[in-house]
């Protein structure tokens, strides 16, 4: 069972009067945002009850499409909306008001509406350090970082490790070119602490991280059981700790990390704390961030009966 989702043209922005959020993306259908939102805001309407019109959907929006979504939504007074692929970059070219640490990751995940259209920011970076936080009791600061994965989701979590304060930052990918468009991306935008980041191929890679390094698996490859773990088994070390962006599947990563007794966690509490930051911005309120990791908890459960 999939939740509803909306195109454009099928979105009534009539209805309600409440206030509307909405999530864009291509494809949406998996997203597990509107049941995190919607079971937050229900929660928050007991003791606000101007929030009880509220309410947040998904809406399929093709890459070609966003800037009539955005000009769209914003007529309609949509206060709120969050971006997942292909538009966190994209965005950078539509909107004119970005947040600098956002624009410095070069990714928007989250639009607010201000009299003069959209502005940008990005709460990725927040959800990374919080779920760090709460999966391994640490955070990246002074920590020897590995980050797997070059694409839009390593944006956010590098800028982030950079902020707190890592050691040192690995970025690994299997593609030379990705890697060298990653670099200079990262490179144009003057960041803070550069200088304590290597860039390193895949293949033949020398394991020199430290014992207790802290390895981010930012690939696509976990989304599915039967994906293959994008982390080599020499960095699997005892004291290492691995954080998957992915969530939702008992990944080779997960199942490897289990067998040889290294401490994992998934990308549900990343999801979870990025979202909680986004409404917490629109609502101006404390967000139950609880609410919302059941909601999600939830809706996976019934996937898996249901698929």
């Amino acid at each position: 069972m999939q939740m509803e989702v909306h195109s454009l043209d099928n979105l009534n922005l009539e209805a309600p009067p409440g206030k509307r959020l909405v999530v864009l993306g291509d494809p949406i259908a998996h997203s597990l945002s509107p049941a995190m939102h919607n079971a937050a805001l229900k929660e928050m309407a007991a003791d606000y009850p101007e929030l009880e019109e509220w309410r947040y959907e998904a809406v399929h929006v093709p890459a070609t499409e966003l800037g009539r979504a955005l000009e769209v939504l914003k007529n309609a007074g949509v206060v709120g909306i969050n971006l997942t692929i292909p538009h966190k970059v994209d965005v950078l070219g539509i909107i004119s008001e970005v947040d600098p640490l956002s624009r410095s990751m070069g990714a928007v995940n989250t639009l607010i509406s201000t009299p003069a259209g959209y502005r940008g920011t990005n709460t990725d970076g927040f959800g990374i350090i919080r779920a760090v936080e709460e999966s391994f009791q640490g955070s990246p600061a002074g920590e020897d970082v590995w980050l797997f994965g070059a694409g839009g989701a390593a944006r956010g979590i590098i800028v982030a490790c950079l902020e707190q304060g890592a050691a040192r930052l690995t970025v690994v990918n299997r593609s030379p070119e990705r890697l060298y468009v990653f670099k200079q991306a990262l490179e144009s935008q003057s960041l803070s602490g550069l200088d304590r980041v290597r860039f390193r191929e895949s293949s033949g890679i020398e394991d020199d991280a430290g014992d207790s390094a802290l390895l981010i698996n930012a690939t696509s490859l976990g989304l599915k059981e039967t994906d293959a773990n994008p982390i080599p088994l020499s960095f699997l070390g005892r004291n290492r700790a691995v954080y998957d962006t992915t969530y939702g599947a008992l990944n080779q990563l997960a199942r490897d990390c289990g067998t040889m007794g290294i401490p994992y966690a998934d990308g549900l509490s990343m999801l979870i704390w990025q979202g909680v930051r986004s409404l917490e911005i629109w609502t101006n309120k404390t967000v139950p961030a609880e609410a919302m990791r059941a909601a999600a908890l939830e809706e996976l459960r019934k996937r898996k009966s249901n698929g």
